[in-house]
């Protein structure tokens, strides 16, 4: 592979989980219109993502559960028993259009990733990242769990030792329930404490290989920079992997709605920076992200790191375009979005004091033993 590879598909421009859902707002469509008016995504480096077959869903989820998608979609309705047993019609995990067809897309894309990655390189997906899907359930908006399935395709193909950094606002409780107490797996989150779905304290070690570093609200730049420097990299450093998965939810921006952090876009991207090189292979998955001028800033801006480009400090008319064309109906932040969410993709910094409450968590993690 010469070139990082982009895996996207065209059913995420119209899809949307509901009107007032907060998956109602565009975002892998964002990422390529603005990654193409840059100039970022030449035809040659775009794989149109495929849509996993239930056979290779069944690689992880059950078959009932499967089936039941796909009659959910067909009939779009869902029955008590599919409520129950699956958490399908449920607030969270409302029935719609592609309730099938969009997270089998996107795991589609997640698990042709571990094939392309066999030999090597760098794939962006940036549709993966549903860390919350459990076999037989929908859970947390994710019907699937791609990020499981990626990392089952890459042992398909040879891979073993496998590091999974997400820096989600969200504890990942589905990839824990795939892969925790995996000695070949090294698990590392970030993300606020005591948010949904509330299972990654520091205490919870996922069976021996995680690191949940479950940090406060205020959360900053400075804070994730400590955090980054003195327990993410010298533990996949020492971990040795063969690949690296990096999940990059931008729910942990200061202006998403989901969550009470105060990073900025710098943060995600100076982690991902620091992880490139540190393993033979990189997948990169988006993850949450709620806020439709935040996500899809932050997103392209990983695409034009991975690809060795400088982000430009004012967005060329194009691009500027595609951000004004943006909505976020519904949300107090949709009515004076800054004029900087439309003429640039990169935050200012946001620093502070590093405190004790952070090194207290990052000290206890220290105390683990290395895998």
């Amino acid at each position: 592979m010469n070139s990082p590879l982009f895996i996207g598909h065209e059913i995420y421009r119209g899809s949307s989980y509901g009107r007032w859902h907060p998956l109602r707002v565009p975002r892998v469509s964002t990422v390529m219109d603005l990654s193409r008016a840059l100039g970022w995504l030449p035809k040659g480096q775009f794989i149109t993502s495929p849509r996993a077959k239930p056979e290779a869903l069944v690689n992880w989820h059950t078959a009932d559960y499967i089936d039941a998608l796909q009659r959910v979609e067909a009939d779009q309705i869902a029955t008590a028993d599919d409520l129950s047993r699956h958490d399908i019609g449920s607030v969270t995990n409302p029935v719609f259009p592609e309730i099938f067809r969009r997270p089998a897309t996107a795991a589609g894309g997640s698990i042709l990733a571990g094939e392309l990655l066999r030999d090597g390189g760098v794939v962006y997906n940036p549709a993966g990242g549903t860390h919350h899907g459990m076999p037989d359930r929908a859970n947390g908006f994710c019907y699937l769990n791609d990020p499981v399935l990626a990392m089952l395709s890459l042992r398909r193909f040879g891979i073993r030792r496998i590091a999974f950094v997400d820096i989600d606002a969200h504890h990942p409780d589905g990839v824990e329930a795939g892969f925790g107490g995996d000695p070949d797996c090294l698990l590392i989150s970030v993300h606020e404490a005591r948010l949904w779905p509330r299972s990654g304290p520091v205490e919870n070690d996922g069976g021996g290989n995680a690191l949940n570093i479950a940090v406060p609200r205020g959360f900053d730049d400075s804070e994730m920079a400590f955090v980054r420097d003195a327990l993410i990299l010298p533990r996949v450093e020492a971990f040795e992997p063969d690949a690296i998965v990096l999940l990059c939810g931008a729910d942990a921006v200061e202006e998403d709605p989901l969550s009470h952090l105060h990073l900025s876009n710098n943060a995600h991207w100076d982690i991902l920076r620091r992880l490139m090189g540190m393993a033979p292979r990189l997948l990169v998955l988006g993850g949450g992200g709620y806020n439709p001028w935040s996500v899809g800033r932050l997103w392209t801006g990983i695409w034009g790191i991975l690809n060795g480009q400088d982000l430009p400090a004012t967005l060329p008319t194009e691009a500027e375009v595609i951000l004004r064309a943006l909505r976020f109906d519904g949300n107090r932040r949709g009515k004076n979005p800054p004029e900087h969410w439309f003429t640039t993709l990169q935050d200012k910094p946001r620093l502070g004091d590093v405190r004790d409450e952070v090194k207290e968590v990052v000290r206890q993690l220290l105390l683990r033993p290395v895998l």
